[in-house]
């Protein structure tokens, strides 16, 4: 096992990545504020929603797999009843970095998809925030990152 700050270096070392459940009302919604700053740290990001055809000005994709020229990594911040199919498509696709997004509450954290994915051989941080490490980071999201690991909403291993 990596430790969480590890995976995390690894998978913001991508520069390609899919934010899946992103929302046409972004007001507050966790995976629209992890694409708007992802896509402001000059990572090429791509919005995933089968019911959006733009989202916060671009694009949306239906799903991973319709991304032209694929991604390299996938945040998951849909509810945790659709991480398991995202997880499986990322596993078909060859991605190797899945991130399932927590903050409050339950996320998108699922203990089937979180198994599923590291069976076969996908790093899964299960929990947390991108943007609580590395280039990513603020001020906010770093005391978070403090606060939610002791609470075990961020792992400290993956």
């Amino acid at each position: 096992m990596a430790s969480v700050k590890e995976a995390a270096a690894a998978f913001l070392a991508n520069r390609r990545i899919a934010v899946t459940g992103v929302s046409r009302n972004p007001q507050g919604h966790g995976g629209n504020i992890v694409y708007q700053r992802l896509r402001s740290r000059g990572y090429e990001v791509f919005p995933v929603n089968p019911n959006a055809g733009e989202v916060e000005g671009d694009p949306c994709h239906p799903d991973v797999a319709s991304i032209p020229g694929g991604v390299d990594a996938v945040v998951i911040a849909t509810s945790p009843d659709h991480a398991e199919a995202t997880m499986r498509e990322c596993a078909d696709l060859g991605i190797a970095h899945v991130w399932m997004h927590r903050s409050f509450g339950a996320g998108s954290v699922s203990d089937a998809a979180t198994a599923y994915g590291r069976e076969h051989g996908i790093t899964v941080i299960d929990g947390g925030c991108p943007l609580m490490f590395g280039p990513t980071s603020d001020f906010g999201h770093k005391a978070m990152r403090v606060v939610f690991t002791v609470a075990g909403k961020v792992p400290r291993e993956v």
